[in-house]
């Protein structure tokens, strides 16, 4: 029998996780997001150097790239990347030197021939993304860490989607703090060069952290 909307929402709620796995679940997240990593240094880069507008851009194109990884988890395609050591590292690769090109653009932002930019909300909102849909650390989250909250007598698709959306939230509310206090170093920048400087160390310091990335999900 088919069953109408409520009854089907109603049943995606009886099959996800119980409070008490999704508390520890959040806790789990919320610590892991705290960590530092590519999303962090890069969105203290733009809020401290742009402002706060296209920190908030950014965080929403992370937040879109972190559910569709998600979304790829629940239907199996990370496993397959986690299997597969070549896709593996194809992923990883395409994520450093993405990160690298990031913290070229913006030593190079910080030249004095380099001049102001007008960049929109879009512009950064689609970096936010693709630096998500190519960061290995959140698909290896799905696919290693994700799945010890799973209960394999509940229904599983519900509790993947649950999980994901919660992890979307919690660290969404995480990026939205980093901007929130890297972006209040933005009025201090109106010195172009204090502004310079701070740009070319945020640089060195996102090309520090690709690397580091790059060491740390190696197989």
């Amino acid at each position: 029998m088919e069953l109408s909307a409520p009854a089907m929402f109603q049943a995606a709620l009886d099959g996800s996780p119980p409070s008490a796995t999704l508390l520890s679940f959040a806790l789990t997240s919320f610590i892991i997001e705290l960590t530092p990593g590519p999303n962090m240094a890069y969105l203290a880069m733009v809020a401290a150097g742009e402002g706060r507008r296209p920190g908030f851009a950014t965080v929403a194109g992370v937040a879109l790239g972190l559910a569709l990884l998600g979304l790829a988890a629940a239907v199996g395609l990370s496993e397959l990347i986690g299997r597969s050591p070549m896709l593996y590292q194809a992923l990883r690769w395409a994520g450093v030197l993405f990160l690298l090109y990031l913290a070229y653009d913006a030593w190079r932002d910080g030249a004095p021939e380099a001049g102001p930019r007008d960049r929109s909300s879009l512009f950064y909102f689609r970096r936010g993304l693709v630096t998500n849909l190519l960061n290995s650390k959140a698909g290896l989250f799905y696919v290693t860490v994700l799945p010890t909250f799973v209960d394999p007598g509940r229904p599983l698709m519900a509790q993947n989607i649950a999980l994901v959306i919660l992890y979307v939230a919690v660290a969404t509310v995480v990026h939205a703090a980093i901007v929130a206090l890297a972006g209040a170093l933005e009025p201090v920048l109106t010195d172009a060069g204090r502004a310079r400087r701070v740009r070319r160390v945020m640089a060195l310091l996102l090309a520090g952290v690709a690397l580091w990335f790059g060491w740390t999900t190696r197989a």
